[in-house]
């Protein structure tokens, strides 16, 4: 051969030869080898392009072309990945595949490793135009089969669960699944029911998630709940006892865990614009102050509400001005804005719990009466205050600001606050729990 037609490079064929049967594999020349002789035949007439055969044999012999589960094939595809082959040449292509699925992912593969693949009976090889012109042809087919196969499946997911099955998926907090069915976990239903139950009682879902999680409440997946999990949870028609599919509801064949009329409460809440539920939440909200702040003449100052439209404001009144008492020249002011000044008696407070007197007294009074909080997680939350602060309960902050606050007192100047220093610890170590199932979670 004249070198200045020799080509660039050594291609390396692959012969792989199948037979679906065992049936004459113990002959001395079966249909494997026949396989083989042609398409070793083939390559030999392609020498004068560079083709050259591989000594490494890729027979399965018994094994249907109906699946990809051949151990030939297997090593075939793995030699592929790590560049062992240029060509793949077989006798037929429904001896590399009958099904046009797998058909397509294999030469995908072949594609994506610059593998070329040729059928010596039959006009196909991607080695030229022709060939590849097939292969788009047999991929359009392939890609139709894939939607078509999809369709049916959509089908038979919508036939279902118009009768109400299971069709799999995240099983609900509540349920179990036993044979492809949804049966009721007796311990986790009454969770759940808990769960609607205090949702209507309280009217929030974030006061709620906050108490649940408080709790160390958590969901199937052994997390703790939050507050998109409980709108979810809010939500599933799965515990009214029925299907969906595609926002249409079907009876189930499971039974249900929420009766009509507390399904019917919780969402005649969740209907409530969320504007509308913050604002009732506030209202339900306990004045933090109560009791403890006072004006300047020594008179409490006492929690009040006033309503205007849609809008409802809270103060902080002198019991001097609601009983007409007479301040001579007073000047501090008597009546406050309650979520101003509840704010600033906060923001002393963090002021306070982050001077270096206090930390050191309180990592000192843990230390001696505390065994089970360790000297970080107490820095941790005097510094991180603001996010223990909010994971706490209306109820326990307004507990918590008593236990810190032994009085406030409002002057023409400002507030004063008289911090009880000796109730820090406590307050520090009850505030680190939150933390700690943040942790866990």
């Amino acid at each position: 051969m004249d070198t200045n037609t020799r080509p660039n490079r050594r291609l390396r064929c692959a012969v792989y030869t199948r037979k679906s049967t065992e049936e004459g594999l113990d002959m001395e020349f079966n249909s494997l080898d026949a396989q083989r002789e042609a398409c070793e035949a083939y390559i030999a007439s392609q020498r004068s392009e560079g083709w050259a055969c591989l000594r490494e044999r890729y027979d399965d012999g018994g094994f249907s072309g109906g699946t990809l589960d051949r151990p030939a094939l297997k090593q075939l595809i793995a030699d592929v990945e790590d560049g062992l082959v240029d060509v793949i040449v077989v006798y037929k292509i429904d001896r590399l595949s009958r099904a046009l699925m797998d058909f397509s992912k294999l030469v995908e593969l072949f594609d994506r490793h610059g593998v070329t693949f040729v059928s010596v009976t039959q006009s196909f090889n991607t080695t030229t135009s022709m060939g590849r012109l097939t292969l788009n042809i047999l991929l359009s087919f392939a890609q139709f089969e894939r939607e078509v196969t999809a369709e049916r499946i959509r089908d038979k997911v919508a036939a279902s669960r118009k009768k109400g099955m299971w069709m799999g998926g995240f099983v609900p907090l509540g349920y179990d699944v036993v044979d492809r069915k949804l049966i009721v976990n007796e311990d986790e239903a009454a969770q759940v029911r808990r769960i609607f139950e205090r949702f209507v009682e309280i009217g929030s879902a974030t006061m709620l998630a906050r108490e649940l999680r408080r709790e160390g409440t958590r969901n199937k997946q052994g997390t703790l709940i939050d507050k998109g999990y409980l709108y979810r949870l809010l939500k599933n028609r799965v515990y009214r006892g029925e299907a969906v599919h595609k926002g249409a509801a079907y009876p189930g064949e499971h039974d249900a865990i929420i009766d009509a009329d507390l399904w019917d409460r919780a969402h005649a809440i969740l209907q409530e614009s969320p504007r509308k539920r913050a604002h009732n939440t506030r209202a339900q909200t306990p004045a933090l102050l109560k009791g403890i702040i006072f004006s300047e003449t020594g008179a409490a100052m006492t929690p009040t509400t006033t309503k205007k439209g849609p809008k409802l404001y809270r103060y902080y009144v002198s019991m001097d001005v609601i009983r007409n008492r007479d301040t001579g020249d007073e000047t501090a002011p008597t009546r406050l804005s309650a979520g101003m000044v509840e704010e600033a008696v906060v923001t002393e407070l963090r002021r306070i719990l982050q001077t270096p007197e206090v930390v050191t007294q309180v990592l000192s009074a843990l230390k001696t009466n505390t065994a089970d909080i360790s000297e970080a997680d107490a820095l941790g939350a005097l510094h991180e205050f603001d996010t223990l602060w909010a994971q706490l309960f209306p109820a326990e902050q307004a507990r918590i600001v008593q236990l810190l606050v032994r009085r406030i007192t409002v002057t023409a100047a400002g507030l004063a606050v008289d911090i009880r220093r000796e109730g820090i610890a406590g307050v520090i170590r009850e505030m680190v729990a939150p933390r700690e199932m943040e942790a866990a979670e």
